[in-house]
């Protein structure tokens, strides 16, 4: 039995609650909110969990195991520090931490120390994600070309993170468990609306050296709410709309062709339309998979489906999109990367 403490019972927080109760092996001991009426809440809702108004209580409480971290980026980097430090598992919410530097602080301290250190990247537990890898994995569509995501709707505005921190890391995660390939470099533009040098509105370009390309839009200001992924092959594509109570995913028989008329100089394409496929996705409550996977992994001595080096590498993208924005889109290099030959000019940022 694994005995877990959670720090924050505001939005998020009675999700989690709720599916580590429901988890295997798993016993939720105590929550933290300096705020009362959270508390009040959390005692109706769960009369058997233990509310404090302190989070130290929970780092420091030797009966609890591991910490689960629902609180405002910016102070993930300082609880999560804390808690490794009393030698406790810790699972954080996304984004990880506010820079790559913290990230990769808190993986050396949890690999000292011994302890798992983990993301909630929840849509990595969704079916159709689990679906799409699945599809990519087994060459369904050929080699992918792209994949293009728009997440908007209208707020919530956020005080502490831009939009892209804010939306972007849902897409981002998913991007990154399903390409193998790292990118090599990101583009970014973006504007606020209210003054704050917060953008409500931006777009995202992640590149990589074989040409496979990536697109992310991201909103708080639109009419209606859109949460729906294009990935594309040469030889089928796929489109994910979340929003759709059940058939979440379609595959298009779709592709094209084309060859280069060499006389004529210019390029002659040929499309192909055929079937379209809705595949059966599975059913269980991805939040719940992800608790279930946390629990295992600290029991198992496992790198679980979100680990922490997953987290990083989507911080490592908003970190610089943060730059590519305030240079008004100019291309940012990421760390570790190869760069291709026909990229020479650009300039590394971070």
């Amino acid at each position: 039995m694994v005995n877990v403490g959670i720090i924050g019972y505001g939005y998020w927080g009675p999700n989690l609650v709720r599916n580590f109760y429901a988890a295997n092996d798993c016993c939720v001991k105590a929550v933290a909110d300096e705020r009362p009426e959270r508390l009040q809440q959390l005692e109706k809702e769960f009369p058997s969990v233990k509310g404090v108004k302190d989070a130290r209580e929970i780092v420091h409480d030797p009966g609890i195991d591991a910490v689960v971290i629902a609180t405002p980026v910016s102070t993930h980097f300082t609880l999560a520090r804390k808690a490794l430090a009393e030698g406790k598992h810790v699972l954080i919410e996304k984004p990880m931490t506010s820079s790559v530097e913290e990230a990769e602080l808190l993986i050396n301290l949890a690999e000292q120390k011994g302890v798992l250190l983990m993301v909630d990247h929840t849509f990595l537990y969704t079916g159709a994600v689990q679906k799409m890898r699945q599809l990519v994995d087994g060459q369904e569509l050929g080699n992918i070309k792209y994949l293009d995501s728009t997440r908007i709707n209208l707020g919530l505005f956020q005080s502490d993170i831009n939009v892209l921190w804010d939306l972007a890391p849902h897409d981002i995660s998913i991007l990154n468990y399903i390409v193998d390939e790292r990118p090599y470099s990101i583009n970014a533009t973006g504007i606020t609306h209210t003054n704050n040098n917060i953008e409500n509105i931006a777009y995202l370009t992640v590149n990589y050296a074989s040409g496979f390309i990536a697109h992310f839009n991201c909103s708080w200001t639109s009419p209606v709410k859109v949460r729906m992924m294009l990935i594309g092959g040469d030889q089928k594509m796929i489109l994910y709309n979340d929003l759709e109570p059940t058939e979440k995913i379609k595959v298009y028989d779709t592709g094209y062709s084309y060859s280069n008329d060499e006389e004529k100089k210019r390029v002659l394409v040929d499309y192909r339309t055929g079937d379209i496929h809705v595949p059966k996705l599975a059913t269980t409550e991805a939040l719940l998979g992800m608790a279930n996977d946390f629990i295992s992994s600290v029991q198992e001595k496992k790198q679980p489906k979100s680990s922490c080096h997953l987290g990083l590498d989507v911080v490592r993208i908003l970190e610089a999109s943060n730059k590519s924005i305030k240079h008004c889109g100019r291309e940012v290099v990421l760390q570790d990367t190869t760069v291709p030959a026909i990229h020479n000019d650009h300039e590394v940022l971070i």
